[in-house]
Parts: C-alpha cells; structure tokens; sequence
C-alpha cells in the first residue's frame, strides 16, 4: 500500500472513532448529570440545618466558563483584574480647604469602600466559588481562609498599643480556616471517604506511528533479505466518566494498521479495530450521593461560610472604625478643652503680672500662675499629639493609600457628636441573648461547619464498608485489508479468512462494520470484591472523624457561653457608662458653676486667683471626662451591636454594598447629632497647633 493511501486510511480511522465515540457517550454523559440533582434531592437530610445565606457574587467563578461558541475557552487562563489601590471619589468630596469633614456616617461608608482588610476578605468570596467550582468536576477541595484580618491600626482593643488581631499577622483562623498544632501542620478526616471519579468526562487519545525491522529467526516465517519489516499505525481512543451515583462509565476504541514483508501474514496490510463500552456501579463503599457529591455539599457549606464570615469581617471592621471615630471625637474635643483651659491660664497670668506690678498680690502667685500655664501648655502639646496620631490612624483606616500628599497633610474634621438619649431603652436581657444566638456570625459559622462535618461523617462510615463494583460490558472486533499476495504456508498459497465472502480484501468500512453486526462480540458481566483485612485505615478516620463532630459540639456549646456572658458584660457597661456620664455632666456643672461663683468674689476680693486657676483647672479636667465618659458610653453601645450581632442592621449597612465596595445606601449610625459648629461653609472651631512658649523671669 502507498504511504498517501497509509495516510488515507488513518486520517479515515481517526474520523470515524471520534464520531462513534462522541455519539455513543455523550448523550449518557447529559442524561446522567442532569439527572444528579434529583438524586441529591432524595438523600436524607442533614442532622443541622444549614444557616439561610444569601451569596453575592462579585464574579460567579462556580460557573465554568462555556466551550460555545469559543471551544477552546476552558483551557484559557482567566485573566484577573490587578488590585485597585485608588481610594473612592467620596474621599475627595468631603475634603475643603485642605481638611476632610467627616461624619460618623461617612466614615463606615469611606471603610467599606477603601478599608484593605475588607478588601483581603471579599477574595475569600471568589476563592469559595472556586473551590465549588473545583468540587463539581469530582476533585477533593481545598478549603477558604475565612478568619477575620484585624490589620487596621488604632482599631483593636488598646488602641494602637494593644493586641490587633489573633494571630499571625493579625488574622484569626475561623471554621473554613486551616488548623496548625505544635507538633506541625494538624489535617483533618473533613473530606475523607471513598475515591471519587471524575464528574468531567475525560477523553484521551494515543496515535503512533511505528517502524520495526528484526532479523528472521524461523524458517517458518521466512522475509526477503532475513529481514521482517513491520510498519504498525494505531489510533485509540478511551472516555472516562464518573457519575454522583458511583457509577463510572468508559468506553474505549482502537484502530490498528500493520503493513508487513513476513510471507505468512495472512492480510498485507492488515486492518484492525475493537471497542469496548463498560459501565461500574459501586454497591457497597461509594454507593450513592452522598459519598460521591461530600465535596460539593461541603464546598456549597464553605460558600456559606465565606459569605458569614465575609459579614462577621464587615462587623469586626465598622466595630473597629467606629471606635477609632469616637477616640478622634474624643482627641478633637480634648484638643479644645485643654486650649480654652490654656487660653485661661494664660489670661489670668497676664491679670496676675498687672497686680503683682501694681503690689495687690504677692510675686510668688506669678510663679504659680507661670506654673499653671507651663503645665497647660504640656497637656495641650499631648492632646495635639495625640489628636495628630487618631487622624493619621483614621486617614489609614478609610483609605486604600495615604500616600497621596494632599490627603497625607489634610487634617481629619469629625462633624458627629455624641448623643446620650434622654431615656435608655430597656430590653430584657433574655431578648438580647435571644437576638445574639440567632444572629452571631460566630454561631452560624459552627452550625454550616457542624453540618459539614455530619456530612463528613456519614461519608467515612460508607468507607468502611468492603468495595463491591458490579460491572457489565460489551465490545466488539473487526478485521480487514488485503490479502497477501505472497503468502505461502508449507508451499501453498493462502486462501482468505471466512469473514472475507471469497474476496481479496476488505475496507477499513467493512472492519467498522464488523463491530456492530455481531461477527465477533464481546459481552459479561461480573462482580469484583475488596475486603480489607482489619480495616485499621477505616477505623481510625471514622473514630477521628466522630471525635471532631464531638469536639466540634462543645466547641459551639462553649461560644454560646461566651455570647451570653458578653451579651451581659455589654449591658452592664452600657449603664455603668450612662451612669458615669451622668456623673461627668453633674461634675462639670458644679465646677462651672463653682468657677462662676468664685469669679464673682473675685471682682469683691473675696478670693484669690489661685482659687480662680483652680476652679478652672478642675472645670477642664471634667470636661474632658465629661467627653471621657461619652466616648466610653457610644462604644459600649457599639459592643452591644456586636455582642447581640445587630451592628449592621442598627447601623443601617447595607451587606450588598459592603461586598461590591461601592456604597449606594449611606449609613445612618443612632445616637449620634452633627456638631453645631461645623455647617456648610463655616470653619470649625478648631484649636491652633502652635503654641507659645511661657515668659520666665517674674515681674
């Protein structure tokens, strides 16, 4: 046979056996996986409910990406979008003059859209949907990082100088996070079970072209020249298929073509082709939906999971912000307590040189008076440093750069004051916890991971069983080509095989043929067993894996302890900090009051002005208590939010804007009034940062 007629006849081959196989399998691949969800339908039921979780999905990465019209598409990197590290147009809509005014409002609203730790926790979203992704074509999963970042300085318990987060790098491990013991990496039997096979068909293929050329050795095959050439082409093809039932299906189909000088080959060249279909259903371990679907069920609980958690960061973050606001509030307002107390000090200095000039008072009350003022003048120093440092802390907490020197040197405006409402809302304390168990992010997340790992459970045990596979198949051969003109066997020429009818040859059609019309068939069926002996593997996983279940429950049992216990501890402080509010006002009335008194004796000579500078100084330190103690009430009101899960809905926080990063609801926090002073096209009173240094020296 000429090479372009070898050429032909393989290209022919190929043809045909993708076109045979394509028909034959996938039409059984749709039906089987469209008929999957029905199947996992009729499963039993988890022994805890899931939580109701509504994903958003920035981009639905569980989908994969279609094949039509773009057939190449699922074998494409996707290319993702670089990291934004620009901060949002509302920055710059609430700067004038070089200063950014903010209220409460704005700043939640600035943190979702800017806040980087917020940012870290919206990619878990997209990896959980790849791992679902990952989980549908059959694959073992490879769990999400959903541990909350608490990498916002300023924002932790202590403020900057306390513990910011819960491990390294200031990220705790939650439920869907990775375990890590002192011994070295700690895995666990989540996702342990019986071998899975691949939901993606899978389609293999082998062409070859083979030259061989061997010395004759027997006289029974005698070769011109002593040399037996063979020129073999094969093209096979195979699919492979898993099924959520534990049914496996594959199918293969092989072509050969073998060209030989050997005079007692029968056909010159000789075509060959066999297919075989061969279907596998597991009847004991692997049986069923639930071993075989464990990693898509788990990987849909982690999608919940990322969704809770992603809400817990949101939370945790506005918790955050929200203190760092009320240290600012409290930073500004002490800023001008401590400068109007200056201002004071000041001026009754410079009223003390005239009198000491004059010889009413004694020189040594300048020197007290000079005293008082360099002590003023150090407090306001420390209130300026510190009001610089909640700024910049701010500023870093609201924004995805700071280096921008515009925004870097504008300095941070709070326009909300606190509001303590005349009335507190009384609230049993049972509804409190009631609303902290069915809302605690914290709580959620251990029901989905309880419920994964009763999943899991079943799982392991249908591992234990022995591996029984029923399996049923059924093939077919074929043979042609040509007969060999040279053939001779003991002196006489061969005749052709049966299957040839009388003729000389047969079509590569005529081989295909024969795999259909019965010449040659191959049929069975079978059962094929496994039983392992002692089953020590499985014993050990399915004891772990209830051991983790177990470990899990008291796990969830001692959280709910620990939310009942901060729900209370909240509450208490929230009437401990009204209560010292309440002190701090009255204290502050009677010093102003005391002050105005004293002043009026003053001008009848009835006191002194160490007196005056007394009063005075003890009317600035409780007004800054007084500002002490309302920053103190407004985060205890936050910590209940927290503790009873309730921030978000009290805080009106919309979840959706918080995951896209683009806020279209502002927030509306309660309890909480714009400053007086700081309006539309008026400067705040704002304190100088500049401060003069004290004249020494007496008279």
């Amino acid at each position: 046979m000429s090479l372009p007629r070898l050429i032909s006849t393989f290209r022919l081959a190929v043809r045909h056996s993708a076109v045979v196989l394509l028909i034959a399998t996938v039409p059984l691949s749709l039906a089987a996986q469209q008929s999957s969800p029905a199947a996992a339908s009729q499963s039993a039921p988890p022994a805890t409910p899931p939580a109701q979780a509504h994903p958003v999905h920035l981009i639905d990465y569980s989908e994969p990406r279609s094949a039509f019209p773009h057939v190449l598409q699922p074998y494409l990197p996707r290319e993702l979008a670089q990291p934004s590290f620009g901060n949002s147009s509302r920055i710059d809509s609430l700067m004038r003059d070089g200063k950014i005014y903010l209220s409460i409002d704005d700043a939640i609203a600035l943190a979702l859209e800017n806040n980087l730790d917020l940012e870290l926790a919206r990619y878990n979203l997209n990896i959980a949907d790849a791992d679902l992704l990952r989980a549908k074509s059959g694959a073992n999963i490879l769990g999400v990082n959903t541990g909350i970042v608490q990498n916002t300085p300023g924002g932790g318990v202590g403020g900057l100088g306390g513990t910011v987060g819960s491990g390294t790098g200031g990220t705790t491990v939650a439920a869907g996070g990775v375990g890590t013991g002192t011994n070295g990496l700690v895995s666990s039997t989540l996702g342990v079970g019986s071998p899975i096979t691949s939901f993606d068909p899978l389609l293999t293929s082998s062409l070859q072209l083979d030259k061989n050329e061997t010395a004759s050795t027997n006289v029974f095959s005698p070769a011109p020249g002593g040399i037996v050439a063979q020129n073999t082409y094969t093209a096979n093809f195979a699919y492979t298929q898993g099924f959520h039932w534990g049914t496996t299906l594959t199918a293969g189909f092989n072509n050969t073509h073998l060209a030989t000088n050997s005079t007692v080959s029968l056909l010159a060249p000789q075509l060959g082709s066999n297919f075989q279909f061969r279907i596998t259903q597991n009847l004991l371990q692997g049986f069923g939906s639930l071993p075989n679907m464990r990693f898509i069920r788990i990987a849909k609980n982690n999608r919940e999971i990322s969704d809770v958690a992603f809400r817990l960061q949101v939370i945790t973050t506005i918790d955050q912000i929200e203190n760092m606001y009320w240290d600012l509030v409290y930073a500004f307002e002490n800023v001008r307590v401590q400068q109007e107390s200056l201002t004071y000090a000041q001026k009754a200095l410079d009223d003390t040189k005239r009198q000491a000039q004059v010889g009413t008072v004694p020189p040594i009350q300048v020197v007290s008076a000079q005293s008082i003022v360099a002590t003023d003048q150090q407090n306001l120093i420390v209130a300026q440093n510190n009001l610089q440092l909640q700024q910049l802390l701010m500023k870093n907490g609201l924004s995805r750069s700071i280096e921008d020197p515009v925004l870097a040197e504008a300095d941070v405006i709070p326009t909300s004051i606190m509001q303590v409402p005349q009335e507190e809302t009384v609230t049993p304390i049972q509804d409190l916890i009631n609303d902290a168990l069915q809302h605690r992010a914290e709580l959620v997340e251990t029901r989905i991971d309880l419920n994964s790992r009763d999943i899991n459970n079943r799982a392991v045990r249908n591992s234990m069983l022995p591996t029984l596979d029923a399996f049923a198949y059924y093939g077919g051969s074929g043979v042609g080509g040509d007969l060999n003109s040279q053939c001779t066997f003991q002196g006489n020429s061969c005749s052709p095989p049966p299957i040839f009818h009388g003729a000389n040859s047969v079509s590569y059609g005529g081989t295909l043929n024969q795999l259909v019309n019965g010449t040659a068939p191959d049929r069975g069926i079978g059962l094929s067993l496994n039983i392992p002996i002692r089953n020590r593997l499985a014993q050990s996983n399915q004891v772990r894996a209830q051991l983790e279940y177990r470990q899990a429950q008291v796990r969830q049992h001692q959280l709910e302890n620990q939310v009942r216990i901060e729900v209370r501890n909240a509450q208490f402080d929230v009437k401990q900090n009204r209560t010292a509010v309440q002190a701090a006002q009255s204290a502050v009335d009677l010093a102003r009051q005391t002050l105005d008194a004293d002043q009026q004796k003053l001008k009848v000579g009835l006191t002194t002005q160490t007196a005056i500078l007394q009063d005075a100084a003890t009317l600035t330190t409780g007004e800054s208590n007084l500002v002490s103690a309302k920053a103190a009430y407004e985060k205890s009101r936050l910590e209940l939010d927290r503790a009873t899960g309730l921030l978000l809905e009290h805080a009106g926080i919309d979840i959706a804007d918080a995951t896209r990063g683009q806020v279209t609801h502002l927030p509306n926090v309660p309890y909480v009034a714009p400053r007086p002073d700081v309006q539309p096209g008026v400067q705040p009173s704002a304190p100088s940062a500049s401060i003069q240094p004290v004249q020494s020296g007496g008279q």
